[in-house]
Formats: C-alpha cells, sequence, structure tokens
C-alpha cells in the first residue's frame, strides 16, 4: 500500500510531495532539483553519487537528470517529505550564492545528516504549504536558507565522460522519443559496434538504451500530463504502445498513476493515491 499527496504551493516552479510507501523505485530521474526529508524508516539507493543509506531524520538530495532508485530497508514503510525545484526557478534563488549556472551547480551529497539542515528544510516545507497572505515571501526566505547551503559548484570530474558518438545516440532518442531503434541503429548513429554502444551507454547515463528511451518517455509524458493534454493523446504522443502500458511505467517511476498526478497538478488541491504497488 502507498499513500501519496502533491501539494499545492503558490510558487511557479515548486511541488511539494508527501509520501508513505513501501515501494521499490526502479532507476529513473527527473527534470527538477529534489530535497528532501525522511520523516520515519529507512531507504536504500544508488545512483550516479554512489551507494547510499538515508535514516529517518536525514536530508535526501536529487539533481536533474540523475538516475537513481529507492527501496526500503527490511521491506517496511518509509515516510518522507520532498521539494522539487525547475531549475528555472532554481535559477532565481540561487543567483548570489554561487557565480556558477544553474545547470553548473548540484547538490552534493546524496543523504545528510544535519539537524541545522533538518529545521531549515521543516521551515521550508511548512512555508510551501503555508496559505498566509504573505507565504511567497516566506517560500522563498526559508528556500533560500535551505539552499544556500547545499548547493554547490559541478564537479566536472564525477561525471562520465560521453563520446561524441554517444552523445549523438542520446540525442537522436530524444529528439524522436516516440521511435523504437534498434540497438542496430543506435550503434551506427555512435559510429560503433552494438557491444560497445551498450556498454558505453550504460556506463554515460547509468541506463541500458531500452531503459533510457522508456525513462525520457515517462519523462515528456510527465510534462504534458501536467500541462492538462489527455492520457489518450500523451500515450500516443510518447510512443507508448497504449495508455496502460504509459500508466505502469509512470506508476513504477513516481509512485502514482498518470490521472492523479494530472488532477493534483490542475486541481491545486492535495490528492491521496492509495493505490497499492506490487513487485
Amino acid at each position: 500500500m502507498s499513500d501519496f499527496a502533491i501539494h499545492a504551493t503558490g510558487l511557479e516552479g515548486l511541488i511539494a510531495v508527501s509520501a508513505k510507501s513501501a515501494h521499490s523505485f526502479p532507476k529513473h530521474s527527473h527534470d527538477e532539483f529534489g530535497i528532501g526529508l525522511l520523516v520515519a524508516g529507512g531507504q536504500l539507493s544508488a545512483s550516479g553519487r554512489g551507494q547510499v543509506e538515508a535514516s529517518t531524520g536525514d536530508i535526501i538530495t536529487v539533481n536533474p537528470g540523475e538516475v537513481h532508485d529507492g527501496m526500503p530497508i527490511s521491506g517496511r514503510p518509509r515516510r518522507w517529505h520532498m521539494l522539487y525545484l525547475a531549475p528555472s526557478l532554481l535559477t532565481s534563488l540561487a543567483a548570489g550564492i554561487s557565480q556558477a549556472r544553474c545547470d553548473a551547480l548540484e547538490f552534493e551529497a546524496p543523504v545528510l545528516s544535519s539537524r541545522l539542515r533538518s529545521r531549515q528544510f521543516e521551515q521550508a516545507w511548512t512555508a510551501a504549504l503555508g496559505s498566509a497572505r504573505d507565504a511567497g515571501l516566506l517560500q522563498e526566505e526559508t528556500l533560500l536558507s535551505l539552499m544556500a547551503g547545499m548547493l554547490q559548484p559541478a564537479i566536472p570530474e564525477r561525471r562520465p565522460a560521453i563520446g561524441s558518438g554517444i552523445e549523438r545516440a542520446k540525442a537522436s532518442i530524444y529528439d524522436n522519443v516516440s521511435d523504437n531503434p534498434s540497438l542496430a541503429e543506435l550503434a551506427k548513429t555512435a559510429d560503433l559496434s552494438r557491444f560497445q554502444t551498450l556498454r558505453a551507454f550504460t556506463r554515460a547515463t547509468g541506463l541500458t538504451p531500452h531503459a533510457y528511451i522508456l525513462q525520457q518517455r515517462v519523462l515528456k509524458a510527465r510534462r504534458m500530463i501536467a500541462s492538462g493534454n489527455t492520457l489518450a493523446t500523451v500515450a500516443a504522443d510518447c510512443g507508448f504502445a497504449d495508455q496502460s502500458h504509459m500508466t505502469r511505467e509512470f506508476s513504477r517511476r513516481y509512485g502514482m498513476p498518470p490521472a492523479r498526478f494530472q488532477r493534483a497538478m490542475l486541481g491545486c488541491n492535495p490528492v491521496q493515491d492509495r493505490t497499492p504497488k506490487h513487485g
């Protein structure tokens, strides 16, 4: 059993999500910066920043495009709050924190044990859900206080080197996300053998080409769903076999079916999802 809620914040580019779940999330990524607090339980996760374990009271973070997974410790439900910030919002907030561009900033630690940061997150979370007339000012103040101590200039050495061939293969997928290229076609684009393409692509992205295509479809679907497009249209435009296929892939990665996600995003009210999760 999983319980997810998306909360209206009133601040453009900021989404607040609360959850309680024993669901094991497969490898996936987000378009946004994510920072959260593990309220209860524990979680194991792996990403480009390594395998980590988070316990109650820890801060958890994820960078845009960072492939990660997540599973409960001992199979027991964990509970967390997350704030997701669009890069455009972070750009405006981060002015003065660092001279680096937004795409050159990152959360350095995927897990952080700090009472100070936990208190700052709780203040930012409370402000994000606030309805007072001056909520916008308080939201920005608390987010800035939290982010100022968490964001660091990205360290290029931490990012895997990506050859020009794999960049071309990635670009061909991104530009034609509804297509179904064969490994041979991707290898031709990358000017590599099929084995070299599979190995280099997985090393560069953290996903196999097939998994990467599915993830890009889900990311595009998430953007289209949040904009109010019909689910049937989204499924067709994003290359899913049908709407049921899209629903399964979306739910596995983000914890709630796309229809509930859309109602939450468009309705500006918390939406509860108590859909049982299997596997």
